[in-house]
């Protein structure tokens, strides 16, 4: 187990070293995970000792969340004075996301169309000759 946590742990040292060396705005413990997805890819047999370790973490997840329950009970009256302006940021930043999103598909989807428009003329085309 201590192996395991010791792995886990250097995934996201090397996370958090390569998003403060290049200044990457993703967080460092993101990147650890996805060098470790690809590790784990790579040499299946790190899954086996990595596996217990990480369920063990996970059924305890909940615990992660108690700082934050914390720090919301200490700063209540600061929240109850600004809690309108806490609601309307974060609906206003939810709808401006999906917005943004939807905005983004339309246009991916967009360009597909285009490119198999494009490729239908040329098929269409080599077909004429």
């Amino acid at each position: 187990m201590i192996e395991a946590l010791v792995v886990l742990l250097v995934y996201q040292l090397i996370g958090e070293t390569l998003t403060f060396t290049f200044g990457l705005p993703i967080p460092g413990p993101v990147i650890g995970m996805a060098l470790l997805l690809a590790t784990l890819a790579l040499r299946p047999t790190l899954l086996a000792k990595v596996k217990s370790t990480g369920t063990t973490l996970l059924s305890h997840l909940s615990l992660l969340f108690v700082p934050a329950g914390v720090g919301v009970m200490v700063h209540f009256a600061r929240l109850s004075e600004e809690g309108v302006a806490i609601v309307a940021a974060v609906v206003g930043s939810t709808l401006l996301t999906i917005v943004a999103v939807a905005a983004t598909a339309a246009w991916l989807i967009g360009r597909t169309d285009e490119r198999r428009a494009s490729t239908n003329a040329n098929e269409e085309a080599r077909e004429i000759r």
